[in-house]
């Protein structure tokens, strides 16, 4: 699952969420797929080898080379989100990475936080968000639904420990 829990202290309670979005694709087999799509690309010019007609379409196959590698790695720079999640014995933090660099916060009172579960209405099945201290804040809506099912039962388990 693309979260895990972690202990900081165990005489204080202090228990840590990470969140972040699944990347099926790692930084190596980004790049043994691009060499693999620019050596695909290449077979067919070597019948073309020394003719003006290379030439002329190299240009292309390298700038649909290019523009896949743009595609990939901006599509992987906006998978770059971290939520991160503290409870102590008083305070549930939520903070929130973005892939532009900013962060948000909430900050609420462990006994008034609550984890509640939009079925139907948020903009994912199974939406999940935060309420406490007259706000309510989405966390993991990049998760698959099962995966958003689970992290409720887990943060409603543990919100309710407090």
């Amino acid at each position: 699952m693309p979260y895990s829990w972690t202990t900081q202290d165990p005489r204080a309670a202090t228990r840590e969420l990470h969140l972040w979005p699944h990347q099926s694709l790692p930084p190596k087999g980004f790049a043994v797929f691009i060499l693999a799509t620019f050596a695909m690309v290449l077979i067919p010019l070597f019948s073309l080898l020394g003719s003006q007609l290379w030439w002329g379409l190299l240009p292309f196959l390298m700038l649909a080379v290019a523009g896949l590698w743009w595609a990939l790695g901006r599509s992987r720079r906006n998978a770059q989100i971290l939520e991160i999640l503290t409870l102590t014995d008083e305070r549930a933090h939520l903070v929130r990475h973005a892939p532009n660099g900013q962060s948000q916060e909430w900050d609420c009172n462990r006994y008034w936080a609550t984890a509640q579960m939009h079925n139907k209405g948020g903009p994912v099945p199974y939406y999940v968000t935060l309420k406490g201290n007259g706000r309510e804040v989405e966390i993991g809506a990049f998760l698959s639904e099962d995966e958003r099912i689970a992290l409720y039962d887990e943060l409603s388990r543990d919100l309710r420990a407090a």
